[in-house]
C-alpha cells in the first residue's frame, strides 16, 4: 500500500510536466503562425511609402514592379501575377503652381513603343505645316497637316536638345475642354512607358521627366 502511494505522487508531477510541455508547444505554433503572417503582410508594403499603403507585385518583360495600389487606373489590375502592359494614374505637381495634375502612364514592352524623340526626325518632322505656334517657353509648336490620323494635332517639341522633349498633342473635343497629350520614352529597365496628359501640363515641361521618373523610380521602373 505505501508503494502504491508514492508510485501515485510519481505520477501527477510526470502528468503535469507533460501537459504543461504540450500547452508550450500550441503557444509556440500560434506564435510562429502570427510571425509568419506579419511577414508575409509587411512584404507586401513598399517600403518607400509613408502611409504603409500595400501594393501589388506585376510582371512585366520579365521584370517585377511592386506598386501602391491606388496607383493602378483600373480596379481590375489591382492583382499579382504578370501583365501585358501595366496602367497606373499618378497625381503629380505639375499643374499651375505646383498644383496636382493626373498623368497617366501605361508601362509596355519596349517592342511596342516608338520614343517620341526619334518619332520627331522619323515621321512628325515630315508631316509639319508651315504654321508655327507660341505655346510654352523653350518649346516649339508644329500643327501636323491633317492626313494619317493626325488632324487637329501639334507637336510640342524642344528644339536645342539632343534628346528633345516632344509630345503630341490633340485639340479638345468640347469647345470649352482640354486638349491632351501623349508622350513616349525608354525606361532603363527594357521597358517603355506612355504618358497622357492635359495640356496646360506642358507649362512645366523642363521637370515632367524628373518628377514622373522619381515616382516610376519607387517602383522599380527606373
Amino acid at each position: 500500500m505505501p508503494d502504491q502511494v508514492e508510485a501515485r505522487h510519481h505520477t501527477h508531477p510526470l502528468g503535469f510536466n507533460l501537459a504543461a510541455i504540450a500547452v508550450m508547444m500550441v503557444l509556440f505554433g500560434l506564435g510562429a503562425a502570427y510571425l509568419l503572417d506579419a511577414t508575409v503582410r509587411s512584404s507586401a508594403v513598399s517600403t518607400h511609402r509613408s502611409d504603409a499603403e500595400t501594393t501589388r507585385t506585376r510582371t512585366l518583360g520579365g521584370v517585377d514592379f511592386e506598386i501602391p495600389r491606388s496607383w493602378f487606373r483600373y480596379d481590375e489590375q489591382r492583382v499579382e501575377g504578370f501583365a501585358k502592359q501595366i496602367e497606373l494614374r499618378l497625381d503629380l505637381p505639375l499643374g499651375a503652381e505646383g498644383s496636382l495634375a493626373a498623368v497617366d502612364v501605361t508601362l509596355l514592352p519596349r517592342s511596342r513603343v516608338r520614343p517620341s524623340a526619334a518619332l520627331l526626325d522619323g515621321v512628325y518632322l515630315h508631316q509639319f505645316l508651315d504654321d508655327q505656334l507660341t505655346g510654352p517657353p523653350g518649346l516649339v509648336g508644329k500643327p501636323l497637316k491633317p492626313v494619317e490620323g493626325y488632324a487637329g494635332e501639334t507637336v510640342w517639341y524642344d528644339p536645342l536638345s539632343g534628346d528633345p522633349f516632344v509630345a503630341k498633342c490633340s485639340q479638345p473635343i468640347a469647345a470649352n475642354g482640354t486638349g491632351q497629350c501623349l508622350r513616349m520614352v525608354y525606361l532603363g529597365t527594357g521597358i517603355a512607358a506612355v504618358y497622357a496628359f492635359p495640356e496646360p501640363v506642358l507649362a512645366g515641361w523642363r521637370d515632367f521627366d524628373a518628377i514622373v521618373g522619381d515616382r516610376l523610380r519607387q517602383i522599380g521602373a527606373l
